[in-house]
């Protein structure tokens, strides 16, 4: 593997993230308390939480939270469960074992980084961009095209980081034919599956309708609960999940046995955790269309279907760029700028930002968001 290049969008945040007073960006949905989270369990489980022995963990992860996971999944046991010390570990875990110096990956693009970034460490990958002219979806023929003889691994991600944008299920399913055809790897990250608008029609999971479909999830954005740090991977391939709990041997090992009971708790509520945030959305989302129906001079809205992120355009003479700068520099404002989400296989948008709506108390930030407006509009 060679030298990984700067992680551009956790850099910007390491730099920022804590410091902006208004985070306007996030991908995750609101969180909450340690109280908060262990007044859901039963009494057992509260029991079992504090008395529970600090010892080494089983690397699978725990056999009772597999099975809660499994839960989740049509047809999947939860001998296909396998768990992780959050998502990017899975990302990193799946794309070693199935991506060698012989392989060809396809991507979609924009995407987060490590999606592209860890097949081009290990392999060719080709970029399939998602077309903006159509409610950033992902053309099926493309994907067709971009497919060589050893082509193992196709990444996809919907709901979309950054657009919100969620496949058509034709489209979807065309893709599942196209990947069973050829006998490739279908990565799927869905840790926004369940955020979005009440109501939000989301896609099958990859490991219930593909047998070589790898359901990526994660406690962090629709759960809202990233400090646990729990992820997982479901898979019908046994195969594919022992060698990625081998490639774990070499990361975390294995996860936090505390982190791993309150997650247990967190999913056994889980219609609970997603109605909360959902409604969050709700609340979130007609207050972002009145502020872009304010400013039609200086953005392009586009209503996402899925998450809690959106990605509109930026009409601004001084770029998108300067506009994210500027605005976190003085206003403390955070925002994420195109330019973070650009790839190596494809040209990507350079005129829009990522803006966040799943967490509680918009109204401050987005009343200093007005005021910036309103200034930059009187020079």
């Amino acid at each position: 593997m060679t030298l990984l290049p700067d992680f551009k969008l956790e850099t910007h945040f390491s730099k920022w993230e804590f410091k902006a007073k208004f985070h306007m960006t996030a991908s995750d949905a609101e969180s909450m308390s340690m109280r908060d989270l262990l007044a859901m369990a039963s009494p057992e489980e509260r029991e079992a939480f504090e008395n529970m022995w600090l010892g080494y963990t089983e690397t699978f992860g725990a056999p009772a939270l597999r099975s809660t996971i499994a839960s989740l999944y049509k047809n999947r046991g939860a001998d296909e469960i396998l768990c992780f010390a959050g998502a990017s570990e899975g990302i990193f875990a799946a794309n070693s074992v199935i991506l060698d110096s012989s392989s060809h990956a396809i991507v979609v693009t924009p995407n987060y980084q490590s999606h592209e970034t860890l097949p081009l460490a290990l392999c060719e990958a080709s970029g399939v961009p998602l077309d903006a002219t159509d409610n950033w979806s992902l053309d099926i023929d493309r994907v067709a095209a971009a497919i060589k003889s050893n082509t193992k691994l196709i990444t996809i991600n919907f709901p979309h980081n950054p657009t919100g944008t969620i496949l058509s299920l034709d489209r979807y399913n065309a893709l599942i034919a196209l990947c069973r055809k050829h006998g490739i790897y279908i990565l799927h990250d869905e840790i926004f599956h369940g955020l979005g608008p009440t109501g939000t029609s989301h896609l099958p999971y990859a490991a219930d309708v593909y047998e070589r479909g790898l359901s990526l999830n994660v406690m962090s954005k629709a759960y809202g609960l990233p400090g646990l740090r729990i992820g997982w991977i479901a898979c019908e391939d046994k195969d594919i999940i022992s060698k990625m709990e081998r490639m774990k041997h070499y990361l975390s090992i294995c996860n936090s046995g505390p982190s791993e009971q309150l997650t247990q708790i967190a999913l056994k509520n889980r219609d609970k955790l997603l109605r909360r945030n959902c409604a969050i959305v709700d609340e979130n989302l007609p207050k972002w269309d009145a502020f872009f129906q304010r400013y039609p001079e200086c953005f392009e809205w586009q209503r996402p279907d899925g998450s809690c992120m959106a990605f509109p355009k930026y009409k601004g003479a001084e770029g998108v760029e300067q506009f994210c700068k500027t605005l976190v520099e003085k206003s403390g404002v955070l925002l994420l700028p195109s330019t973070i989400y650009q790839s190596e296989l494809t040209d990507t948008p350079q005129d829009r930002f990522r803006l966040g709506f799943g967490r509680q108390g918009l109204d401050e930030g987005l009343a200093v968001l007005d005021s910036h407006m309103q200034k930059l509009k009187a020079h």
